[in-house]
């Protein structure tokens, strides 16, 4: 601004000094024409004035910029700090919530070590139990000689007899269904207890899944609850199944999605194959008026078949056959003349692309999958990769290792529990996915035979833990460190860990009967092994607990 002003005062200097009537020349005479010379002078005067104005104007312009300059990076500087600011207080927020959380952690697990390392650790198996009384290694080495091996003998034999059946059943299956348009059966697979040797009570069932396909020109499309759409958390473990012609696209025409004028036609499909009838899909045993798979359908239609199949072949056989189970639909009951019986389960399911998963249509009575969100829904059962993976780290096991003995006597004693007290939310499938969780993080050489006291120790503190937290994670979803020799899918490993004790968060009734009844069956531990261990003396038992009898 001083500049400016400097510039105005040298014009109108400059104006005054050479005015022609303040210094006028030695020698010169006034103009004639003294009117126009005063005219323009005023003229001049007027430029001269525009001129100031203008370089005023111009002067206050740049001071008013400067000041917006200014106020701009005022704003700039404090919006910086305010971020700045927020950023701290983010991550000191995020940073109190994981400190909070890590001590939550710690402090659970501190509380659970301590129930356990307060007092010896046969005595105690955890804060509600102290003083439980545990039967020594004489005791347990004795019941499980006379009471599990004398009862599992003739397994392989039961084994052998149902597979024989259940092929010749299914082979009469096949030469009685249409091969143009009834669904394809494969041959039966066995899996489950009876084929991982640690059934103990009695009556032995066989469990059976039998894959099956659908005729052409159609194929199965699956998709499971990890594929990356999302899923509500209670069909979490389940899928669906698409039934579609095999030349189909995956993602579908847009004939499909679209309605088309009555003159427009698409150029990929006919107009036959751009509408099924819905009795072509219900004979494909699809939910009505869609294309998905239904489980009610495909048990009907397997049962049918079954009874088909066993009508041309009873002739050959001295026995009876018939459905055992009405609420358990691939439950069979062989029966012979002389009143003996065996039971079998023969099951229809459905293959995960290239896989060993399948989907499973129905679970026998008591099994883990007790409430199915739909009939289209279909549970995954990872059985077959199960007893691979046992069958494994057998190899790398001391002989005789002792893991399926604790299994066996872990499960005939909640069995014989229940039998009390009556059931409760635990199966024999937790127990057995409680084995393979310490198969995995123990070392080999804690399984020897000599540790079969420490390692059912060991497992029901495990399992006291999980009911603790209400948390058992499936062994092989979410589980990352599965042998690469068994060539698991991928997709399973990588997501979220799928907790079978979830039941027990919704249902509070359910949590307490089984808390209570893993809690009757420590008290009772000793005097349920010595009841059947009758040539050891019962120095070690405190009689069966009042509250279960």
């Amino acid at each position: 601004m001083p500049v400016g002003l400097f510039r105005v005062c040298l014009v109108v200097i400059t104006a005054i000094i050479n005015h022609p009537l303040l210094f006028p020349k030695e020698n010169g005479t006034v103009p004639e024409n003294t009117e126009e010379i005063i005219q323009k002078m005023k003229e001049r005067e007027e430029s001269l004035r525009l001129e100031q104005l203008r370089l005023e104007q111009e002067i206050a312009d740049q001071e008013a910029r400067q000041k917006t300059l200014e106020k701009a990076a005022e704003v700039v500087e404090e919006s910086k700090e305010e971020k700045v600011r927020w950023d701290m207080w983010t991550a000191l927020s995020l940073v109190i919530f994981l400190l909070i959380e890590l001590w939550r952690q710690d402090f659970q697990e501190a509380n659970w070590q301590d129930t356990g390392g307060e007092e010896d650790d046969m005595a105690v198996l955890g804060k509600a139990f102290k003083g439980v009384a545990f039967p020594d290694k004489a005791v347990l080495a004795s019941f499980y000689e006379k009471r599990i091996l004398g009862t599992t003998g003739d397994m392989a034999r039961m084994r052998e007899m149902v597979e024989g059946f259940a092929d010749d059943l299914l082979e009469a299956l096949r030469s009685v269904c249409n091969r143009d348009a009834d669904m394809e059966v494969e041959d039966c697979m066995g899996v489950g207890s009876m084929y991982e040797n640690w059934r103990v009570r009695k009556p032995f069932v066989c469990d059976l899944i039998v894959p099956f396909a659908p005729p052409e020109p159609y194929c199965f499309r699956s998709q499971i609850w990890c594929s990356g759409d999302s899923f509500p958390p209670d069909q979490q473990g389940y899928g669906t199944i698409k039934v579609c012609r095999a030349d189909e696209d995956v993602t579908g025409c847009i004939c499909d999605k679209t309605k088309l004028g009555e003159d427009m036609l698409c150029l990929l499909h006919s107009q036959a194959n751009t509408t099924r009838p819905s009795s072509e899909m219900e004979d494909l045993l699809c939910f009505k008026n869609t294309q998905y798979l239904d489980a009610d359908q495909v048990m009907k239609w397997f049962q049918i078949a079954v009874t088909k199949a066993w009508n041309r072949i009873s002739h050959k056989y001295e026995f009876d056959l018939s459905f055992s189970l009405l609420d358990s639909p691939g439950a069979l009951k062989i029966k012979f003349k002389s009143g003996k019986s065996i039971a079998f389960n023969l099951t229809p399911v459905v293959q995960y692309e290239n896989s060993d998963v399948y989907f499973i249509s129905h679970f026998p009575r008591g099994s883990l999958a007790a409430d199915v969100p739909s009939s289209t829904h279909w549970f995954l059962t990872f059985a077959v990769y199960e007893r691979r993976y046992i069958q494994l780290v057998s190899k790398t096991l001391p002989v005789n290792a002792c893991h399926v003995s604790c299994l066996q006597i872990l499960s005939f004693l909640h069995g014989k529990q229940c039998s009390l007290t009556g059931p409760s939310g635990l199966t024999n499938y937790h127990l057995k996915t409680v084995m393979l969780h310490l198969l995995q993080t123990r070392p080999s050489q804690d399984w020897a035979p000599e540790k079969l006291e420490a390692c059912l120790q060991d497992m029901l503190k495990f399992l006291e833990k999980c009911l603790h937290e209400k948390k058992l994670y499936h062994f092989f979803i979410g589980n990352g460190k599965v042998p690469a020799e068994l060539g698991f899918p991928i997709i399973f490993q990588r997501a979220e860990p799928l907790n079978l004790f979830r039941p027990f968060v919704l249902r509070r009734d359910v949590y307490r009967k089984t808390v209570d009844t893993f809690h009757e069956m420590l008290r009772n531990m000793s005097a349920l092994i010595n009841e059947y261990t009758v040539h050891i003396p019962l120095a070690h038992t405190n009689g069966i607990h009042k509250g279960s009898l």
